[in-house]
Parts: structure tokens; sequence; C-alpha cells
């Protein structure tokens, strides 16, 4: 016995009313589990509505331009009985598979924008690159790109090429019916910086050393190190590829300056050691980023401009306090956001933190963990260093870089006193804050994690 099943939008986030760009069913067609049955594309992210289950499409509830949000219906599906209690049978058949479905599961593939790669061939299957959110939270594109009336992409996709300067044409797009995708953009771009792809030819106007508007830069140098002694070749893990690009545009298009301070601490780390002494029994670990997070929600309230993201022309400020910290994992760094921390005591940060490190480290943080941050703190704490340049997250204008506390002589007005100083590094969106303002907002910090009482203030 037949069943027919509705097959709707599930949780993306916090998404809402996102466009639909492709659609890859007709009716008529079999689709198995996983295969995907749209494409969304919002401008901070491209995402594939998979199929929850097997069956022969029925009725499509939606086109291209139309928007929808979680829950949305996306189609029906009339699946039979055994079907839906082992939908992964259906997919055994490979022939029912309709040549324009994607399996959602794609293997990843590297774009290679030196060379031009081989039209698809009749009925090839187009493999888009994979979308998965992964370390950076939200990434919002300011900006844009290419001028070409040949090469298929999407209107964000364009104007993300021509704020890089970037023409479509020389890209190679991977996405369904080799779409560029933003992705394709910035690996191009990679490969451009790396010397793998041609350089773009600089305009007949511009000199050959311009360093203006375009990427002309050097090409990459190659060298075989082998030549010189032993060498290992590991490839890079998909976070660090993804957070390595990400890094790469946020330090190209954002005016970055660093303000350092160094705060007392003293007495909070005191107050932290007692603390855990207290809290032992119940499980629960302080530690001076959990502090740290509390203050910051102090200082965004006393300067909302760094509460606050670029949108154009406009400034976009938030009434609310989403912090994110960086986190180590095996694979590299990934970025867990603490929601609503002025709504949190520092008790309830601290056990939430515990948590969300430990689901990084085991790779179960969800897309939604790592969306929605105003503010990010990258700490050092625990390793060294004295001051670093940590790299605004985009959309963010603002991040707090801490390193490792160490005893230094202070002068009391009479004599040196031993004091336990922590290096603060703040580094700011010049486009948004001013120096003083930064200025005064590492001092502000410095003051209260010198007497924590502030906070209640």
């Amino acid at each position: 016995m037949s069943q027919i099943i509705e097959v709707k939008v599930p949780d993306i986030g916090d998404y809402k009313n996102i466009p639909v760009i492709e659609v890859f069913v007709k009716i008529g067609d079999t689709v198995a589990v996983e295969d995907t049955l749209i494409t969304l594309e919002s401008d901070k992210a491209t995402l594939d509505v998979p199929s929850s289950h097997a069956g022969v499409v029925k009725n499509i509830a939606v086109k291209v331009g139309d928007k929808v949000s979680e829950g949305s219906v996306v189609l029906t599906l009339e699946t039979a009985e055994t079907n839906h209690a082992n939908p992964v049978n259906t997919a055994t058949n490979t022939s029912t598979v309709p040549q324009n479905t994607v399996p959602q599961t794609a293997t990843v593939l590297e774009p290679t924008p030196s060379t031009p790669t081989e039209p698809p061939a009749a009925g090839a299957i187009p493999i888009p690159v994979e979308r998965e959110l992964l370390a950076i939270p939200e990434v919002t594109p300011t900006a844009a790109v290419a001028m070409s009336k040949t090469a298929y992409a999407s209107p964000s996709v364009r104007q993300f090429a021509r704020e890089l300067d970037v023409n479509l044409d020389n890209v190679t797009g991977t996405g369904p019916k080799n779409r560029i995708t933003q992705d394709d953009v910035r690996a191009y771009i990679k490969a451009v910086m790396n010397g793998a792809a041609a350089c773009p030819t600089p305009n007949v106007a511009q000199s050959s050393t311009s360093l203006g508007g375009g990427l002309d830069l050097l090409p990459w140098p190659h060298i075989d190190f082998s030549k010189f002694g032993e060498i290992e070749v590991q490839p890079l893990s998909r976070i660090k590829k993804i957070s390595g690009q990400n890094l790469s545009r946020n330090w190209v298009m954002i005016p970055h300056v660093t303000n350092n301070e160094v705060a007392d601490i003293t007495e909070l780390e005191a107050f932290r050691v007692t603390l855990n002494k207290e809290y032992e029994k119940q499980g629960v670990k302080f530690t001076l980023l959990a502090f740290l997070i509390k203050a910051c929600v102090q200082g965004l309230k006393k300067f909302p401009e760094f509460n606050a993201s670029l949108d154009g022309d406009n400034l976009v400020y938030k009434k609310y306090y989403n912090i994110g910290f960086a986190a180590d994992t095996p694979n590299g760094l990934v970025v867990p956001v603490i929601k609503d921390a002025d709504k949190k005591s520092v008790t309830e940060i601290a056990v939430e933190m515990t948590e969300l490190a430990k689901n990084a480290r085991e790779g179960k943080l969800k897309p939604t963990d790592m969306q929605g941050g105003c503010f990010s703190i990258s700490s050092l704490g625990g390793i060294g260093g004295t001051t670093f340049t940590p790299i605004i997250n985009a959309p963010e204008v603002a991040i707090l870089g801490v390193s490792r506390s160490s005893m230094q002589p202070v002068w009391n007005g009479t004599e040196f006193v031993p004091r336990l100083m922590c290096p603060l590094s703040l580094s700011y969106d010049h486009r948004v804050i001013d120096g003083a303002a930064a200025a005064r907002f590492n001092a502000y910090l410095a003051n209260v994690l010198n007497d924590y009482r502030r906070v209640l203030l």
C-alpha cells in the first residue's frame, strides 16, 4: 500500500524566507533518501534540501524564486509502506535515480581553476561542493564580484565576485549544472595567490607593479622541498581549508588594528581558585574565559559600536549579546557561541562552555551552535605568548585575544609588588571603530577584571 508523504524544509538554523535557486526534480521522478530536491541561497549561505523519504514525486510545491523557511512543504511523494519502513532500499536500483538529482553526501571536490574542466557528458551528474557549516560561525559577505554576462552564477555570487574584482569567466563552476558558487570564487582566489592559476591580467592603464583593486600579485613560489631533505606531506583538514579561506578574506577586506592592554587579575584568579574548590563536587570547572565572557558583555553594553555589524552603508546595532570563543580541536579551531550571555551567570557560562568545547572536540557541534555571534574571544592563556593580533570573525567588528598571564612587579606608589597580569589584544575594524574607542574599551575591560564587582554595575 502506497502512502502520500509531504517532504518539508528541515531545521536550517535561524534562516527564514530563503529564496529557491534550483529545483532538481520534476513530477514523476523517483528519488531516494538524501537526494537533493532543491537548493536555497541566502546572503549568508547556500543550502541543499535533501529528501527525507524515498518515492515518486507526485507534486512540487515550490519553484525557482519562491521563498521558504523551516517547515515549508517542498513536494509530495508517493512511497510504498515498505519503503517508509526501510527507505534506503529504494536507492538500490540506480537506474531509477533521475539524472537531475544530486546526492547530498557528495564527495568534496577541490576546484582547480588553473585547468579548465571538460564539460560534463550528457546524463552526467554534476557534484556540488559540500556546503556544511563548520568552524566559523556565520559569514556575511559585504561585497562582490565579477563582471560577466555569460557565467552561470547567482546575483549574490556576482556581487561577491565584484567586490573581490574577480572575473567570473575565469572561474570554473562546481555547483549543479556547473553553477559558480562562492566556494568556487574563493578557490580561484586561493589558486591565484598560490600560483596554481594565472594571475588576472591587469588593466592596461595600470602599472605592471600595481597593487590596486585587482589581485595582480606575484605567483606563489613552488619549491621541491624534497631536494633539500626528507619531507612528509599531509593534506589540510576540511576545517582548516574552510577557516583558512574565511580568515584570508577577513584579513584582506577588513582594516585590522590591534590595541594591547594588560589587566591585573590577581584577586580574580584567587576568586576563581576558590570557586573551583567549592564547586569541585558538582563537576563545575571555572576558567578565566568564563569570567572574560561576562566582562565582555559589560563592555559591549557600555560601548555599543562593538556590538554592531556593517551591512553595506548601514551599521546594524544588536540588542542581544552572543559571545563566541575559539575552541581547539584535533581538526582545527572552531568557534562555538554562548547565546544570551548577558542573561546567564558565570556558573552557567562555565557549564555551557565545557559542554560546547566537548562537542567541538568530538565533532558533534551543530551549525546553530556556531551562529549568531556578536563578539569573539581567542584565548591562548594556557599556552603562552605576550600579545598577538587575532583576525576578526566577520561580520563581527572586533575580537579579543588573551595571552598567558604572568607575575610582574607593579609599582603601587611606594614599592614594587608582585601582581598577576593578563595581556589583552583587541583587534577591531577601523571602518567602524576609532582607535580612541578601542583604547577605552580595552581599558574598561581591564578595570572590570581588576575588580570584578564592576560586573554588577
